[in-house]
């Protein structure tokens, strides 16, 4: 979990964060703080994780797993998809009539929870470890 700060852009970190991302970006710094933000909320954290490690889920099998009623889920679903962090599909299944909707996590949505929030918690054992061996328990 190390990481080399120095080397952030060029070998150097940039004065102004707008600097960090790429001339082509196809995100503002904003949109991204907005994904953070949004995955920051332990509800949103939770549909997120299920959407990534589980995959695709429909709104009652996330009611179901989170064990929360249907307007606090779509309150939350609708956050996440309004950031890009998840997409809501709809697709007709066999021998039913109307549309079935289903959520999934989009790669943004992916890269923001493993790279970043699984990722710190992961880091907090490396972290212990060298903590503990700094201190010579």
């Amino acid at each position: 979990m190390a990481t080399n700060h120095s080397e952030a852009v060029g070998g150097r970190v940039p004065e102004d964060p707008d600097d960090l991302l790429p001339d082509e970006s196809v995100l503002t710094l904003d949109e991204y703080l907005a994904m953070h933000a949004a995955v920051g909320h332990r509800t949103r954290y939770e549909v997120l994780y299920r959407l990534v490690h589980t995959g695709p889920m429909s709104p009652t099998e996330l009611e179901d797993a989170l064990d929360i009623d249907d307007s606090t889920l779509h309150y939350h679903l609708n956050k996440l998809v309004e950031v890009g962090l998840i997409e809501k599909r709809q697709r007709t299944e066999r021998g039913q009539d109307g549309l079935y909707t289903y959520y999934r996590a989009t790669v943004f949505g992916d890269v923001t929870l493993t790279e970043g929030v699984d990722e710190l918690i992961r880091g907090e054992r490396e972290f212990d470890e060298l903590y503990d061996s700094s201190t010579g328990r």
